[in-house]
């Protein structure tokens, strides 16, 4: 039987890198592959899945506004889909995920999720809220900080290198605005940006930049 999948991580993980390996496991054994990607996310060229070892990929781009079950019973009705691969699944609705959760459950096509956790503030996205509350599988992908420990935060960066703990939750970006890290570091960062903010000596820390 079909199951919902969600791969999840910190940033510079391979995310993008493992959803286009699967695709190309299925594509090798002559079955076909739908590829989802977030319209929102402007960091490579859109409509494509591009990791950052070079690997690229067609994709379907999809909005807040997309019809994922439609669209994936109107590609599965023309030609045979044995695997829906999503990249940047956080940025997906409730009622999205519950139209994967449908193309699972009643078109036995499996459904493979790849995003993050958590937001700049340690927050869960709202695809990543319902993604893991329903998928049926859930796999850790894992980075290091730069202490070698687990990454498992993400820092989101402002020009001068120092850790932004407040605004709006979704800001494109790459490595030049975002880093990934442990616990430990993540909270020192932020220690380190009040410190400065407050006038006081600034809390020992490693700079990003």
């Amino acid at each position: 039987m079909a199951q919902l999948y969600f791969y999840y991580s910190a940033m510079n993980a391979g995310k993008s890198t493992s959803l286009l390996q699967s695709s190309y496991n299925y594509n090798e054994r002559g079955m076909n592959t739908l590829i989802f990607t977030a319209e929102i996310d402007t960091r490579f060229v859109q409509g494509k899945v591009t990791s950052r070892i070079g690997l690229v990929a067609d994709a379907i781009l999809f909005s807040q506004q997309t019809d994922m079950g439609r669209l994936i019973k109107e590609k599965n009705s023309s030609q045979k889909i044995h695997c829906v691969l999503v990249d940047e699944c956080q940025f997906l609705t409730k009622e999205q995920v519950t139209q994967l959760c449908e193309i699972v459950d009643y078109t036995n096509i499996p459904v493979l999720c790849y995003g993050l956790r958590t937001d700049f503030c340690g927050e869960l996205f709202i695809g990543t809220h319902y993604l893991l509350a329903w998928a049926d599988k859930l796999i850790e992908l894992k980075t290091i900080c730069y202490c070698v420990r687990k990454a498992s935060r993400v820092l989101r960066l402002d020009d001068n290198g120092l850790a932004v703990y407040q605004g709006e939750q979704i800001e494109i970006g790459g490595n030049e605005k975002y880093i990934s890290v442990c616990r430990r570091h993540y909270m020192d960062a932020i220690k380190h940006t009040k410190s400065i903010e407050a006038g006081e000596k600034p809390f020992s820390v490693v700079p990003f930049k």
